[in-house]
């Protein structure tokens, strides 16, 4: 019996935690919970009772336990969660900001450069594939592996 599955997920710049389990025969169903910061952002459980006679029902269950799992992975990249992950503050609990004072001191002169620092020449230009591997990180080549349809 597969118990489940686990992904940390760098999502606009923090990390979410998404978790899918099997609860088992005697309570037959499938939670996926995304957790920020150890709070739960969001959940989903489906049961599977009406299955439960099924034949090869651990690599049914496996199944669906794959496609909840890809599924709320996907709602989270699209932003489906946002609102929750980053609530924004309520306009009562946001206090002024407090000038800040700073005494007034003298600035003295700076001194010029005696000779004019040499020109750095740009560096080569790169292949688009090469600018492209760059601009993904790994956590976002996981999550678009994960999200693709391996049928």
């Amino acid at each position: 019996m597969n118990v489940g599955f686990n992904h940390n997920i760098m999502y606009k710049g923090e990390v979410f935690h998404v978790q899918t389990e099997d609860s088992g025969i005697a309570n037959p169903h499938i939670i996926t919970l995304i957790y920020r910061e150890g709070a739960i952002i969001a959940s989903r459980k489906t049961s599977y009772a009406d299955i439960i006679k099924v034949d090869n029902l651990e690599r049914v269950v496996e199944e669906l336990m794959k496609e909840q799992h890809k599924g709320m992975l996907r709602r989270l990249k699209n932003g489906e969660f946002d609102a929750r992950a980053f609530p924004s503050p309520s306009p009562a609990s946001v206090s002024p900001p407090v000038p800040e004072v700073r005494p007034v001191l003298p600035v003295p002169p700076v001194p010029k450069p005696a000779a004019a620092p040499r020109a750095v020449p740009p560096p080569p230009p790169q292949s688009p594939a090469k600018t492209q591997e760059k601009a993904s990180s790994l956590d976002e080549v996981i999550l678009d592996f994960l999200l693709t349809d391996d049928k």
